[in-house]
């Protein structure tokens, strides 16, 4: 397969998700990504979910095909080493995301001190370095407040970080923005990346904050049903949910089709005076059309919806849980998960990256133990000794770990 970053080389200094998000991206590329951590594991290090053993299936998905190294942050032989790593001399070297918003000893200057063509992504909460997480930025957002059925009054939260993953994406394409202006122009940069930026520049872009302008006040909830068109779910006979949507002409006449209701629609039209061809009418008689269409889900099984839709090439999903995509990765139906062990030799599922390169995915990496490569990374990039590296143990500046952690193939 094709890695298009093999031979670049970078540093990560960051926890939670934004930022190993960034290096796992580049990681999966073929960079080679040394993610620093405190001796002992830093605030996300056995963060849930968790195995039965304790370990963090969080952590080690987030930071497979890294390189590990533990130091003590606090000690000033430790800051030095880290500065050391990011800064090591090398044209593909001198790349360092971290999210350490308020420590001096990181700061731009001191790097670029020591390299001028620097490259340097901070991930913040806020612009002015307050922190914040995704579930925080997402309620200052408005999201909850139009998110569930209209007949809730408190804001409905989701559980997807979904800001965090868009921010560990930018910093990625931060990165690689950054290195081609290294290239072209032999200059370092510093790129700040605030998780708040991250949310409101995508409520803006959707064209949500522009509505609201125009409507004086919120978006009113919707529950299922997609906003500005046709989509919701529908409930089969045996039980089982679908969802259902018409963004388009030809999807709506598609469902129509599969459905037998062409004709029950076109009397609607007459009746509405609507042109259902149109998804702004098809939104604004939503819930007519799901009462029109509820029957014909319900006196079917889910495999024979599936048929009719698909023979149709209608546009729908089936809701499962994660339980089922468990069930179908052990039948491997899905190339983009992969199997791990944790230290321990528990099992654990991760993905590689959904990146094809001319019809091909990488491997997923392997997640060392904490700490697993302390050694070899100083050795290789600092040049340290082995007499070096065994006072900085005894001194427990470093530390290395018990247990490796290995990729089931």
């Amino acid at each position: 397969m094709i890695r298009p970053l093999t031979g670049t080389h970078v540093v990560e200094c960051a926890s939670f998700v934004a930022g190993p998000t960034g290096g796992l991206t580049l990681a999966q590329l073929g960079a080679d990504v040394v993610r620093i951590d405190p001796i002992g594991g830093g605030s996300d290090y056995l963060r849930w979910p968790v195995a039965p053993t304790g370990e963090s299936y969080y952590w080690a998905s987030l930071n497979k095909g890294k390189r590990s190294v533990a130091i003590d942050l606090r000690d000033p032989e430790g800051r030095e080493l880290v500065l050391a790593l990011a800064t090591a001399s090398g044209r593909d070297r001198g790349i360092l995301i971290d999210n350490a918003v308020g420590r001096p000893w990181l700061a731009r200057e001191r790097l670029a001190a020591r390299r001028p063509d620097m490259i340097h992504v901070r991930v913040q909460g806020y612009p002015d370095g307050r922190p914040a997480v995704d579930y925080t930025v997402n309620a200052e957002v408005g999201v909850p407040g139009i998110t569930g059925s209209g007949d809730w009054a408190a804001p409905v939260n989701h559980v997807l970080p979904a800001w965090d993953l868009v921010t560990g994406l930018s910093v990625a394409t931060g990165v690689l923005a950054a290195l081609h202006h290294r290239d072209r122009a032999g200059e370092g940069s510093y790129v700040e990346l605030a998780l708040s930026d991250v949310a409101l520049a995508g409520v803006a872009n959707l064209g949500w904050l522009s509505e609201a302008a125009d409507r004086h006040g919120e978006r009113p909830r919707h529950g299922n049903h997609v906003y500005g068109s046709f989509g919701v779910d529908f409930a089969c006979r045996d039980d089982a949910r679908v969802m259902v949507v018409a963004l388009t002409d030809g999807q709506w006449r598609a469902l129509q089709s599969a459905t037998g209701t062409a004709e029950v629609f076109t009397a609607l039209e007459k009746a509405m005076n609507a042109d259902l061809r149109d998804e702004a009418e098809r939104y604004r008689l939503r819930e007519t059309i799901a009462a029109i269409l509820r029957p014909w889900f319900a006196a079917r099984d889910l495999d024979e919806v599936g048929k009719e839709l698909d023979a149709a090439r209608v546009l729908w999903g089936r809701y499962r849980g994660m339980a089922d995509l468990v069930a179908e990765h052990r039948e491997r139906a899905h190339d983009v998960l992969a199997d791990l062990r944790l230290p321990s030799g528990s099992p654990a599922i991760t993905a590689r990256s959904p990146l094809r390169f001319s019809g091909e995915r990488g491997p997923a990496g392997a997640c060392p133990a904490l700490g697993a490569d302390t050694d070899s990374v100083l050795a290789e990039v600092l040049g340290l000794t082995a007499a070096e590296l065994g006072g900085l143990h005894d001194r427990r500046v470093i530390a290395a770990p018990e247990n490796p952690y290995k990729e089931v193939r």
